[in-house]
């Protein structure tokens, strides 16, 4: 079998288009067609759908990736230790995140990476939106819930997890609310849905499940950034992800309310196309994340 029309079949899988794949892997599509139809001639069956417009799998297909990757990429990792090839992280690494975990957490974190890697760079895309990372050239993507494109390989992170805070000052003020009820007698800042119009719920733990809560907002923004900015003001009490809060919770600027009621979390994952799993410098990236000390 040809190792390198398989190298080609996993590209084409993972770009969903013969042109893309081609200008990454420097060669003719027509070439490229060919060592693919070779491949499908070889093993008797039919690989990737083509149509005028995209590029997809067969069920046969989606088979032989997801069992040829994980062997490329370990003779891709054997071949790099007998050709005695520097093993360090080095090179650019292009990364998105959602705008408040990049700046809180990503941030910090490449910064102790260069810092321990002089020949490693990052890319940072910090934005809420879904990039499409092999058409957009990225390494690999921080996303949060339920991840929907098989195409990627998707490493579980620690759970997010949501705090609710006020300032010391607020409540000197107002005292801490004893009940998610009590809430109505505070000042509560929160953050509307764009596409719904409506606000983000809170969410508290009641009984086994989760309660959602429609907190009374005096102060409503169209992002969570603010909230964190808010909470410190003293202007009122927010409900937000711990890593956002967690260096003005450790130095007493916020302080947590409700803590028995807590409960809300959602999927964090560091998202890459196959192709990247032996690379060293998404290794170091992906150690850190683990390694859940934000």
């Amino acid at each position: 079998m040809d190792l390198n029309a398989v190298r080609m079949l996993v590209q084409v899988a993972e770009a969903r288009s013969f042109t893309a794949a081609a200008g990454q892997l420097g060669v003719s599509q027509s070439g490229l067609s060919r060592a693919i139809g070779r491949l499908e001639g070889e093993l008797g069956v039919r690989l990737l759908h083509r149509t005028t417009r995209t590029v997809s799998l067969t069920p046969d297909g989606r088979q032989f990736v997801e069992h040829c990757t994980p062997l490329l990429c370990g003779l891709e990792d054997a071949e790099r230790k007998l050709g005695d090839r520097p093993c360090t992280p080095s090179g650019v690494l292009k990364l998105t995140a959602p705008s408040m975990f990049g700046r809180k957490v990503l941030v910090p974190l490449a910064g102790r990476l260069t810092a321990a890697y002089p020949q490693l760079q990052f890319e940072l895309v910090l934005n809420d939106r879904l990039v499409d990372l092999v058409e957009e050239g990225f390494d690999a993507a921080l996303r949060t819930g339920p991840i929907g494109d098989v195409r990627m390989v998707a490493r579980p992170l620690r759970p997010l997890r949501w705090v609710t805070v006020a300032s010391p000052a607020y409540l000197a003020r107002h005292g801490a609310p004893a009940t998610v009820d009590a809430l109505h007698d505070h000042t509560c800042l929160a953050v509307r849905n764009l596409r719904s119009g409506r606000l983000v719920d809170w969410q508290f733990r009641e009984g086994d499940g989760l309660r959602d809560f429609t907190a009374p907002a005096r102060m409503v923004f169209d992002s969570g950034d603010p909230l964190v900015e808010g909470a410190l003001a003293g202007i009122g009490i927010v409900q937000v992800m711990d890593f956002a809060v967690a260096d003005a919770l450790a130095d007493g600027r916020l302080q947590r309310v409700l803590e028995p009621f807590e409960g809300r979390t959602r999927a964090l994952s560091l998202v890459y196309p196959p192709s990247r799993q032996a690379s060293p410098k998404l290794t170091v990236l992906a150690e850190a994340l683990s390694a859940g000390t934000w």
